[in-house]
């Protein structure tokens, strides 16, 4: 089992955008995911048309079976027109109690505990993240195998937020392999809503690339076919499977196979 964390200490660079596809894109792969909804905000909740929950709360505070956390996404959602998925996506909802997580819990260590008991039984756990730092992120992050950095193009979010989150990574994983272990590999920088046509754009992308080298995947480019599949409650690969935003989730899902799974 890999589990995987979207996070930036930055707002609207796209998070649950990815998360919610790159979860469904490895269910559509063949492998049983979970999506852990993480942000008060429960963005990636209202995605798949759950419901608003405290589930993250109670796995974490109130000692709540996973059974009674997950809920099933309906494939409909993200699976492709005439095709049938070949994996499973559960979801574990979030509300605003969640934000009360970090002052409640006992230990750190208990999102590490609980995501430990799907092993076995789950192939990928993807965490969506709020933007606000807190000790619930450094918990995630200890219990992450791999953080993926999603950033937008612009000024704030390439000059501070990401080193800013990249340091934070940083300082969790190196404290845990002094205990001897191997947690919270930084797996990718994704630039998100890139516009080629724009010097700020492609100025930034390149202070990424001199910067943090190979950490930095290919670009996202800026695509309206996502809202439009948000308004019809839909991912894109259900709502426009032939189109190019389709394609590009699709090389992010393969890539993220291809780097979870070499490691």
């Amino acid at each position: 089992m890999k589990t995987i964390s979207l996070i930036n200490e930055k707002g609207g660079v796209g998070k649950t955008t990815i998360a919610t596809h790159l979860a469904a894109g490895l269910a559509l792969r063949g492998a049983k995911v979970v999506l852990i909804d993480t942000d008060p905000q429960g963005n990636a909740t209202s995605a798949f048309g759950q419901e608003k929950t405290p589930a993250f709360y109670d796995l974490t505070v109130r000692n709540a079976t996973w059974r009674d956390a997950l809920k099933v996404v309906l494939p409909e959602l993200y699976e492709m027109p005439n095709a049938t998925s070949k994996g499973q996506l559960f979801l574990c909802p979030s509300n605003i109690e969640s934000r009360n997580i970090a002052n409640t819990i006992s230990s750190p260590a208990i999102v590490t505990k609980r995501v430990a008991e799907l092993q076995g039984n789950i192939d990928y756990v993807i965490f969506d993240t709020s933007p606000t730092p807190s000790l619930l992120h450094a918990a995630i992050i200890a219990a992450s195998h791999f953080i993926i950095i999603p950033t937008d193009c612009e000024g704030f979010g390439a000059l501070e937020g990401v080193p800013s989150t990249l340091e934070h990574v940083m300082d969790v994983r190196n404290q845990a392999l002094m205990r001897g272990i191997d947690v919270a590999r930084p797996m990718g920088l994704i630039p998100n809503k890139y516009r080629a046509n724009t010097i700020a754009h492609n100025d930034i992308l390149n202070h990424f690339r001199q910067t943090y080298g190979s950490l930095v995947w290919d670009a996202l480019p800026m695509r309206i076919t996502y809202a439009e599949a948000q308004l019809m409650q839909r991912l894109v690969f259900a709502f426009a499977p032939d189109s190019q935003a389709c394609n590009d989730m699709w090389s992010l899902v393969d890539q993220v196979m291809v780097t979870a799974n070499g490691a």
